[in-house]
Order: structure tokens, then C-alpha cells, then sequence
């Protein structure tokens, strides 16, 4: 096993507010996090579902009913939530959560806003290291909502093993 640094020691996978010191630590490439992800290991087969589609589509929506749904049949839920860069803070600009406010609360569900941070297709660059640290922080199912804003934002079909995409009535299909 890599020997943790001192910034990865005290990090406990089962607070959710050390679970959100760790993905900042992953977000912002500190020193030593390749090593220490090295060390995480899944607790079991954890689904992966990518939402994705156009601005006002209804992703939020969607989201909010699937969380419902999983918890209705036991499961922990984890949601990555992918808004643009604010130009100011490099942080998630949108970090809309609206039609999530039910579950901020809840134990079962955790939800972070992730910043792309310029990266194309969609998702944040280091969204893939994070939905590792989710596996190894025992949810049994991920929802990643993607920015998609057009039709080149298809990254989310390489790392989820369900992708939906969500459009609007006059948006074709």
C-alpha cells in the first residue's frame, strides 16, 4: 500500500465532509493524490448513470427523480454535478441544485458541484479519479449530471455504464 502524505492521513471516506476535503484535494492535483487514490479500493459493483443534454432540458429533473427512486429501494446515492469555470474563483459557477434541495440532508445522498475547469466534453478533468473516491466511499450508485451544452460533450458515454441523454421537445432525436 503508498504510503499516505500528510494531507491524505486524515482523510475518512465515510464523513462526507472528509469525503469533500479528498475530491477538492483530487480537483486541485495536491501533492501526493495519485498515490493515495492508488490506495482506494471499491466496496462493490457500483452503477454509474451520466445525464446529459442541453441547458433547461430537465437533467436537474430527472436527477431529482432518479435519487428518489434509489433511495425508495435502499440504495446510497452520489452526485457529481458538472456546471462551467467561474472566471473569478475557478470554481462551479452554476452550482444549481434547486430540484435537489430535498436531499441535501439526507445521509444516503451526497451532492458536489465539480467545476470542467476548460476541460472539453463535458466533464470535469479529473471526474474519473473522483467517481474512483465515490466507488471507495461505499455508494452503491453514481449519477454524473454533465454541462452539456451541445453535441460534442460526449465524454460521460466513455466512463458511465448507462448514458441518457435528456433534450428538449424541439430538439429532435
Amino acid at each position: 500500500m503508498a504510503e499516505k502524505g500528510p494531507v491524505w492521513k486524515d482523510v475518512d471516506l465515510s464523513d462526507p465532509k472528509s469525503l469533500a476535503r479528498a475530491i477538492s484535494r483530487v480537483e486541485n492535483n495536491v501533492s501526493g493524490y495519485r498515490e493515495w487514490l492508488a490506495t482506494l479500493v471499491p466496496h462493490h459493483n457500483v452503477t454509474v448513470t451520466g445525464i446529459t443534454g442541453p441547458p433547461g432540458a430537465g437533467k436537474s429533473t430527472l436527477v431529482s427523480s432518479l435519487i428518489s427512486h434509489l433511495l425508495s429501494i435502499g440504495r446510497k446515492v452520489a452526485i457529481l454535478a458538472v456546471d462551467p469555470t467561474s472566471p473569478f474563483n475557478k470554481g462551479a459557477l452554476l452550482g444549481d441544485r434547486i430540484r435537489m434541495a430535498p436531499y441535501f440532508t439526507n445521509p444516503n445522498v451526497y451532492i458536489r458541484s465539480l467545476a470542467t475547469r476548460g476541460s472539453l466534453g463535458g466533464l470535469s478533468a479529473n471526474a474519473i479519479e473522483i467517481i474512483d473516491v465515490l466507488k471507495a466511499a461505499n455508494y452503491d450508485h453514481i449519477i454524473i449530471e454533465t454541462v452539456g451544452v451541445g453535441q460534442s460533450e460526449v465524454e460521460i458515454a466513455g466512463i458511465a455504464d448507462t448514458t441518457v441523454v435528456v433534450l428538449v421537445p424541439e430538439g429532435g432525436g
